[in-house]
């Protein structure tokens, strides 16, 4: 089921970083993830309650632009 929140979303290993683009195509960059995080992220039936209870709040985030509208 696509989600209303967010867009798309990605797991750096190296950098234990998310890094998740929302549907306003805001980008960020949530630091110091565990990799078990970003597995029960992928396993939850809706990604964006999973974000607010688990992710968002949780972790030092930062702002890195937004997606490219080429994209579309």
């Amino acid at each position: 089921m696509p989600s209303t929140v967010i867009r798309s979303y990605h797991y750096d290993r190296r950098r234990r970083a998310l890094d998740i683009v929302f549907q306003s195509r805001r980008r960020y960059s949530y630091r110091d993830v565990p990799e078990e995080t970003y597995e029960a992220m992928k396993a939850a039936f809706s990604k964006g309650e999973f974000f607010n209870r688990h992710i968002r709040d949780h972790f030092t985030f930062e702002r890195t632009g937004a997606e490219p509208l080429s994209g579309l």
